[in-house]
């Protein structure tokens, strides 16, 4: 007998946590053998909804509407996934699964814990993202007793990354570009992304050079208004240097996913960089990386996961490093978040992120632009791994074993749930 799971999320948006929901339901769809999907969408914040008519959107629509259906019959579920932050985890189910990008500074919010223990596993995208949840503890005082407490996460965390997708065909992108050697940065503004940085010092670094750089940015939406917003913040930061020869292009508005991977692909954009201060995981990085395109990061938070790849030689040196960075390492500090990135429950004010190094974003900017070709190399043979050790098949896999139980074969799913229902209620 199928289980009846509950996955309740951002599906249909615009968004990081859209596309982490979209492969949850993936990687379901490919055992609808053990599970019936349902489906209860919501919304990401102000980021806009998808517009795509596909078969993937026929299939979400009709699971959708069929659980509108059963939910106002009073039909219950034997499992819910959450495809969000902590704080919006509840108990919807004998057995929740609480799916989350996890947080980019060093420390999760007490009610991140507090809502973790409410489940019965995590699954989270990223080293740093479970390390957020493993290594974060409170210490206080029983408020009746006054006897000491520690709060930690005791809900076991497990990862999976996002898988690298294939595409047929690609839609070709006009982009009108002044010059052939240009770089792009895709990033929505705010504190955590950096990107008047990313715009600024890339202007100084090569204010004589004829080169580009492209910004796939938004503040809020796709909309007109914000449209009209983000060219004002451009303009008046791009205003300070009116003697540059250097081009900088904001590309607007949602763009598909091919759409996405054709301007990763485009043979005028040479390199993709990002001054973050953090990451759950880093999905544009990510895109790009399985793209060949090669990347200009720090080399701190969810990225990290992709972004270092073994290293042969490496085994042939008594205690050398196994991984090896394919990619261009922007050095950086770690330091507490500003003060315009606390957010009450979910960034701490006394927590730390990355702060990258002007001096050493300037310089590879520089090296990449000049030793494209030694660049380029790396990327791809970071491409290669990638593309064998995070194919579609495998991480729907692990997925999936993940919500079954890792230790047990997926076909066991029925005496999984029964074991794991009757401890629960021995538990309570």
């Amino acid at each position: 007998m199928r289980k009846k799971i509950l996955v309740r999320g951002p599906c249909l948006t615009r968004s990081g946590y859209g596309e982490h929901a979209r492969f949850v339901l993936r990687s379901l769809k490919t055992r609808e053998d053990i599970f019936d999907i349902y489906i209860i969408p919501v919304n990401w914040g102000q980021t806009g909804w998808t517009a795509e008519d596909n078969e993937e959107r026929k299939w979400l629509d009709k699971r959708i509407k069929a659980t509108a259906i059963y939910i106002q019959q009073k039909g219950q579920f034997d499992i819910s996934i959450q495809v969000t932050i902590p704080n919006e985890w509840e108990q919807l189910a004998p057995v929740n699964i609480g799916v989350t990008a996890g947080i980019e500074t060093t420390k999760v919010a007490p009610v991140w814990l507090e809502k973790a223990n409410m489940m019965d596993k995590i699954i989270t995208i990223s080293e740093h993202s479970k390390s957020g949840f493993t290594n974060t503890t409170y210490q206080g005082q029983n408020t009746q007793t006054g006897a000491p407490m520690t709060l930690s996460c005791s809900t076991p965390v497990e990862v999976v990354h996002y898988p690298v997708k294939a595409y047929e065909t690609l839609p070709e992108l006009e982009l009108n570009l002044d010059f052939d050697f240009n770089f792009l940065a895709v990033a929505q503004q705010g504190p955590r992304k950096n990107l008047e940085n990313t715009i600024k010092w890339f202007v100084e670094e090569n204010i004589d050079q004829k080169v580009g750089l492209i910004v796939k940015t938004f503040i809020k939406n796709g909309s007109i208004v914000d449209r009209e917003h983000t060219e004002k913040m451009l303009s008046s930061l791009l205003s300070k240097y009116p003697e540059r020869k250097c081009k900088v292009y904001l590309l607007h508005g949602d763009l598909t996913d091919a759409e996405m991977h054709s301007l990763y692909m485009h043979p005028q954009i040479k390199a993709m960089v990002s001054l973050t201060h953090g990451e759950g995981y880093g999905l544009p990085l990510f895109e790009a990386a399985y793209s060949a395109l090669p990347i200009i990061a720090p080399g701190w938070s969810g990225q990290c996961d992709f972004l270092y790849a073994p290293f042969q030689e490496s085994k042939k040196k008594k205690g050398g490093n196994k991984n090896h960075p394919y990619f261009a390492e922007v050095d950086y500090n770690i330091n507490t978040v500003s003060p315009s990135a606390v957010w009450e429950g979910v960034i701490m004010g006394d927590s730390q992120w990355c702060y990258p190094e002007e001096g050493s974003y300037k310089m590879r900017l520089r090296q990449v632009r000049k030793q494209h070709s030694k660049w380029k190399k790396k990327a791809l043979t970071l491409q290669k791994w990638i593309l064998e050790n995070f194919k579609e098949e495998s991480m729907y896999e692990k997925f999936v074993e993940n919500i079954v139980n890792k230790e047990e074969k997926v076909t066991d799913v029925n005496a999984w749930l029964k074991e794991l229902e009757s401890d629960i209620v021995e538990s309570s």
